[in-house]
């Protein structure tokens, strides 16, 4: 077993059939189970029939592009998604970020970078768990044995990262994280992107979780990081 990723599967969707099998040959290299989608209705089709662990996602497709799916998937399923495309501007990077990408990647690219990130991305955090997996905050609960997040008495559809970056930030409240630490801690020291994944990420959550709502969670510590503290509004602003 290497790494802990056997059997698990990961769905490529690239209509460039060079792209697609060259990349199933890596990961099938490391134990993974790899299905092929060649187009934007395919890709959506296999997404929910075989619900796979990650999805490597190309903007660029026939009937539905990568945006589209991207926005699709993330109404009703947390799989991880890397999104590929050929414009390496940085409002792509972010707009995939936003739209619920964990990775981003420019080609062309090497077959084994994606594979690496593939692997950091499915890698478990490993979070020191101390008395219990579930935080309970006015009006939000964070179940980590479950990966739920819940805010004013709804469940929030979160990715993994998601949940994750959530439950150490809240795990550790009026503590200080940089981003950095961040990225180590949550997406492994091996992870290959930068910092701005965890501000896009963290802009996310206050979205789901904060707008809205009468209280926020996740605060700026400008020039450092975010740290978790549960502020009413009415507090914020005196």
């Amino acid at each position: 077993m290497k790494d802990e990723v056997f059997k698990k599967t990961i769905l490529v969707v690239d209509d460039e059939e060079n792209v697609s099998e060259l990349l199933k040959l890596y990961l099938e290299a490391e134990g993974f189970i790899v299905e092929i989608a060649e187009d934007g209705l395919k890709a959506l089709e296999l997404a929910r029939s075989i619900n796979p662990d990650l999805i490597i996602l190309d903007i660029m497709l026939p009937f539905k592009n990568g945006w589209q799916v991207a926005r699709e998937i993330r109404k009703d399923m947390d799989t991880p998604i890397i999104m590929l495309s050929a414009k390496g501007e940085e409002s792509d990077k972010i707009l995939g970020l936003n739209l619920g990408g964990d990775d981003y990647v420019t080609k062309p690219f090497s077959p084994g970078e994606i594979t690496a990130r593939v692997k950091a991305i499915l890698r478990r955090t490993k979070i020191d768990v101390k008395e219990s997996v579930v935080l309970k905050f006015p009006q939000l609960v964070i179940d980590f044995s479950k990966y739920e997040i819940i805010a004013s008495g709804t469940k929030i559809l979160s990715t993994p990262k998601e949940v994750e970056l959530m439950w150490l930030l809240a795990n550790n409240p009026e503590i200080v994280f940089t981003r950095e630490r961040l990225l180590d801690k949550i997406w492994g020291y091996d992870y290959l992107g930068d910092s701005r994944t965890v501000d896009t990420h963290v802009k996310r959550l206050r979205r789901k979780i904060e707008k809205g709502r009468l209280y926020t969670y996740v605060h700026t510590v400008w020039g450092v990081g975010y740290k978790f503290g549960v502020i009413k509004n009415e507090e914020k602003s005196l």
